[in-house]
């Protein structure tokens, strides 16, 4: 059996060496075939250098790819898994939260038949605020979503040869990891571990970057605010018509009184807020729509070692040695 280990890395030259020591020691207990696949998405410190020293250090078990700029973790697990070419293959991040001493229960829960192993973290360590704003995500967008979303369920996880083929099957531009992983289903189990302190180096996830995140799961699985907006509408019309009918009723009752001026300045401005609102959903999807249509790849690769040498396949019997080569 061959393990392919893939690594996106962004900014991680203060726990990279580290990191490469800790998970090649695991390795090495493990009886098992490895490669390393490391993708540098556009550092701007010194992890493409440390990459290349590993790469010569560690011969034949290390690849490495770095883009031409920051195309983002996305298109960095996308090219890993294109690069791997293991029996299976383990997503986790060079910064140590995904701790390397999980690699033997994934692979001992991996030859039990699962196509997906998932190590899903407890929230320990977290700050209270944003352990209960995540659980009260997963709680909104899993009512909206086509798939199911789990709270602490990452990239860290082991997928056979089957998952990650059906993965690389799917071109969209705007991909979600955590979605697609759900999406493509197969056999799946899923285990806890002990929430991990990073290393070293500062986290890439802001307040920004996590908010854009969420609504990039939202919408990547599901058309339901576009219906919910028709849906807003038609009661927003209800609403109007009701209340319509209640003046005239008054009106005719107790007579014209004053022009309720504050009742229409809150219904101008609330309805102007709700079709911008609208209105940015609906360029939502479009935009989507428009990177699709343009047909960009995911990243570029401005450098790489190449691929391990590996050793040449006799023809077949009676067949030309030159049209094996080619074939």
């Amino acid at each position: 059996m061959k393990l392919s280990i893939v690594v996106p890395c962004y900014n991680e030259e203060a726990v990279l060496s580290r990191f490469d020591e800790t998970l090649r020691a695991v390795l090495g207990s493990l009886a098992v075939d490895y490669e390393l696949c490391y993708v540098d998405d556009g550092s701007a410190d010194g992890t493409l250098a440390r990459l290349r020293g590993l790469a010569q250090q560690h011969r034949g078990t290390t690849r490495y790819l770095s883009f031409s700029r920051n195309f983002g973790k996305e298109p960095a697990i996308l090219a890993g898994l294109r690069a791997a070419t293991g029996d299976a293959v383990i997503l986790m991040d060079a910064d140590l939260q995904h701790p390397p001493g999980l690699i033997e229960t994934m692979l001992d829960l991996y030859q039990l038949g699962h196509d997906q192993v998932v190590a899903r973290r407890s929230r320990t360590g977290d700050r209270r605020l944003r352990a209960t704003l995540s659980r009260l995500y997963y709680r909104a967008v899993n009512r909206w979503v086509d798939v199911e979303l789990t709270d602490g369920v990452g990239d860290f996880r082991l997928l056979s040869r089957k998952a990650v083929d059906a993965l690389l099957s799917l071109p969209e531009y705007h991909r979600f990891s955590k979605g697609l992983f759900s999406w493509i289903g197969f056999d799946t189990v899923t285990f806890d571990y002990r929430n991990a302190a990073r290393e070293a180096g500062e986290t890439k996830w802001h307040l920004g970057s996590l908010v854009d995140y969420g609504i990039d799961g939202l919408l990547s699985f599901n058309c339901r605010p576009l219906r919910r907006a028709i849906w807003a509408g038609l009661g927003l019309a209800a609403l109007a018509a009701g209340y319509t009918l209640w003046i005239i009723g008054a009106a005719l009752v107790g007579g014209v009184t004053v022009p309720g001026y504050v009742t229409l300045l809150a219904i101008v401005v609330g309805l102007g807020g709700l079709q911008m609102v609208m209105l940015g959903l609906i360029g939502e999807y479009i935009g989507r729509i428009y990177y699709e249509a343009k047909r960009r790849p995911h990243f570029l690769v401005k450098e790489s070692n190449p691929p391990p040498a590996t050793a040449a396949v006799p023809p077949p019997a009676g067949e030309p040695a030159a049209r094996s080569q080619a074939g």
